[in-house]
Formats: C-alpha cells, sequence, structure tokens
C-alpha cells in the first residue's frame, strides 16, 4: 500500500496526526527549487530550519527560521552552517538543465566536490546525527540508457561505474563518501538519487531551466504571442520520468527518517517521450502547436525509474500524476511569462530562454537573512 499515513519502514512515528520532535536541521540549497519546497515542508511539520544558500529565494520568501547567505565551498562557511544542527538535508549543488551540465563538466566537478566533501566534514565535525544527500539518476551508466524504450533503471545497475558526464561522476563519488562517513565515522547518511523533478518556484529560464518548465514556457509564448511554433532539441524522441515536486519532499522525508542507508530512486516510474510531453503541455494550456525540431544538447536516448525498492522499503510511491503537476507548473509559467511579456520583453527573447533568472524576478523579502 501507498498511502500518505502510513508509517514509514523502520521509523519511529506516523507521518500524519502526531507532532513530531522538534529537531534544527539545515537545507543546503534553500535558495533554489527543490530546497525552497523542503523548507516550507518540513516547517509546516514543527522542525526548527535554517536554510543556507548563496542566493535568495526568487519567487516567495523563504520560510525558514535562519536564512544564511554563504558560500558552502568555503570550509569555513560549512563549518558555520553545521553549527548546532541534528539533521542536514544537502541539496547545494551547481546544477542544471542539460543545456547548462553538457557544457560546463569542469566547474561543476570542481564547485559540487568542495560542497560536499566540506559539507560532509563539518557535519561530522559538528556532531550531526544524520545527513541526506541528494544525488542523481545521471549516475546510471551512459551505455544503459541508448534506447528510448529503456529498461527501468535500478539502484544497483549504477556499478560498473560509466556516467554520461562530470555532473553524474561528481554524484556518484559523493555516495561514496556518504557511504564510508557513515562506516568510518556512525554518521548516518541517506542517499537519494532524483528523476526529473519539477514544479512550480523553479528556474524557468536562462540556460539552467529543466524540460518540463523549459517546454512549459515555449508553449506559453506560443500561446501568448499566438506563433503557434515551439522549438525541441532533437527528434523528440528522447524519453524521461517526470516527479512533481510534493512528491519530491514527501519521499526525501519519508526516506530520511527511515533506516535504510543505500542509495535510493526516488521518480515516477511513468516513462514520456519529449515530444509527448510538449503535446501534454499544449492540451493543458488549451492550444494546438507545430513542433520545431532544432540542434541541441539531448542527453541520454532513455532514461526511467524502477522503483521498486521504493515501494518496498517506504511502503509508499509517489503520488501526484505527471498530468496533475504539469497543470500547476504550466499555469505558473504562464503567469511568469505573461508578466515578462506586458513588461516589454519580446517573445523569441523569451522562447529562446535568454532572460537571465536575475532578470526573471524580483529578489524577494527575506526572514532573518545573515551574510
Amino acid at each position: 500500500m501507498c498511502n500518505g499515513g502510513l508509517d514509514v519502514k523502520g521509523a519511529n512515528f506516523v507521518l500524519k496526526g502526531i507532532a513530531m520532535p522538534s529537531k534544527r536541521v539545515l537545507v543546503t540549497g534553500a535558495g533554489g527549487f527543490i530546497g525552497h519546497h523542503l523548507v516550507a515542508f518540513l516547517k509546516k511539520r514543527g522542525y526548527w530550519v535554517r536554510g543556507v544558500d548563496t542566493k535568495n529565494t526568487m519567487y516567495s520568501p523563504s520560510e525558514a527560521d535562519e536564512l544564511k547567505l554563504l558560500d558552502l565551498r568555503r570550509w569555513e562557511s560549512c563549518l558555520e552552517a553545521t553549527k548546532d544542527i541534528e539533521e542536514v538535508y544537502a541539496l547545494a549543488a551547481d546544477m542544471g538543465g542539460m543545456g547548462f551540465i553538457s557544457g560546463h563538466h569542469a566547474q561543476i566537478l570542481h564547485n559540487n566536490a568542495l560542497i560536499n566533501i566540506h559539507t560532509l566534514e563539518a557535519a561530522h565535525n559538528n556532531g550531526v546525527e544524520r545527513l541526506l544527500y541528494t544525488s542523481s539518476a545521471c549516475v546510471y551508466p551512459e551505455h544503459l540508457q541508448t534506447d528510448a524504450q529503456v529498461t527501468p533503471l535500478r539502484e544497483e545497475v549504477a556499478y560498473p561505474a560509466a556516467p554520461q558526464d562530470a555532473y553524474g561522476w561528481e554524484k556518484l563519488i559523493t555516495e561514496r563518501l556518504c557511504i564510508h562517513y557513515r562506516e568510518d565515522y556512525g554518521l548516518e547518511t541517506r542517499i537519494v538519487r532524483f528523476h526529473n523533478i519539477f514544479g512550480p518556484l523553479g528556474t524557468w529560464t536562462g540556460g539552467r531551466e529543466k524540460a518540463p518548465a523549459a517546454l512549459c514556457r515555449k508553449v506559453a509564448v506560443a500561446k501568448l504571442a499566438k506563433t503557434g511554433v515551439v522549438e525541441i532539441w532533437g527528434d523528440g524522441e528522447q524519453t524521461r520520468s517526470f516527479c512533481y515536486i510534493d512528491d519530491c519532499t514527501d519521499g526525501l522525508f519519508r526516506l530520511m527518517r527511515s533506516d535504510h542507508a543505500e542509495p535510493l530512486n526516488l521518480g515516477q516510474d511513468r516513462m514520456i517521450s519529449i515530444r509527448e510531453l510538449a503535446n501534454l503541455i499544449s492540451g493543458i494550456a488549451g492550444i494546438e502547436i507545430t513542433i520545431k525540431h532544432v540542434d541541441g544538447p539531448q542527453g541520454v536516448r532513455g532514461r526511467n525509474s524502477d522503483n521498486s525498492k521504493l515501494r518496498n522499503l517506504l511502503g509508499w510511491e509517489p503520488q501526484i500524476s505527471l498530468e496533475g503537476g504539469l497543470s500547476k507548473t504550466y499555469a505558473w509559467i504562464e503567469s511568469q511569462v505573461r508578466q515578462k511579456l506586458d513588461e516589454g520583453v519580446s517573445p523569441e527573447t523569451l522562447a529562446r530562454g535568454e532572460l537571465g533568472e536575475t532578470e526573471s524576478a524580483q529578489q524577494v523579502a527575506q526572514p532573518k537573512v545573515m551574510v
């Protein structure tokens, strides 16, 4: 059964209906998409939350009790971030969609290695009890993902290791580091492998956006500017699965509270092609589109999550349908596109995603920001 009110296997309390003990929790990457939503999720459950990032949230104020602007590539910042903290959700990373990670290998490997090595060591030094590391489906071998009708990826097939790019290699080595910190130092680590998380309040332009946000933006421009044309990189037959943000935060919390210490997939197991995704979004928008195929990075040919272990270990799996999640996401991104068009930004600029994130939203008022 996958009812939202079930006990998490290995946990000592029920997720719904019983007040949980107040803990001091750190969310790194709290200014980003998933981190922002996770802070709100934890606050609703009674946790004291410190958020850390190099930037403020872009689209709505953070609900963190304390928000620190720190560069976690620096050792001293990690010590400050983890001081007096019991649990860490380690989300901070230099990352983006395929258009970004395919062209910034050295930057990604350098920055994320520093962030993760320093965060783990600082957590150990400061006596943190538990740390959840957010890895990625990009760790899986490229040769297993050459067919659009890919076999769903079980956690065990990550080895022998052969990720496609630096982002995947960095995630995989940090997984190993988490395992060794648990074995050598007793730090209770948890490892989750994300499969394409999407939703409102995330990056939707500027080059770091992922496929659902990019396509929602392109469809919104096609609708509001009445062009009807949507560009897709490649032939559009590459496949992925996509998981809505509310399921992501729920799954993260369940994994943190569980006794499972090995890597675990977190994503939907419904596979869809990028062309089908574009048509699904256009249907939600209420328009018909013409797809124009253009050159661009496509990543692996196919990727899908095997959720067998997720269901068995947590007694749960993502509950929100792709259609339901996209309806909420599209409505939010259309409102952002409409605002930019009203401000005089050209449809061509918006369609190409050339508006940087700092230009796409005003910094919002933040609580207790500390530098």
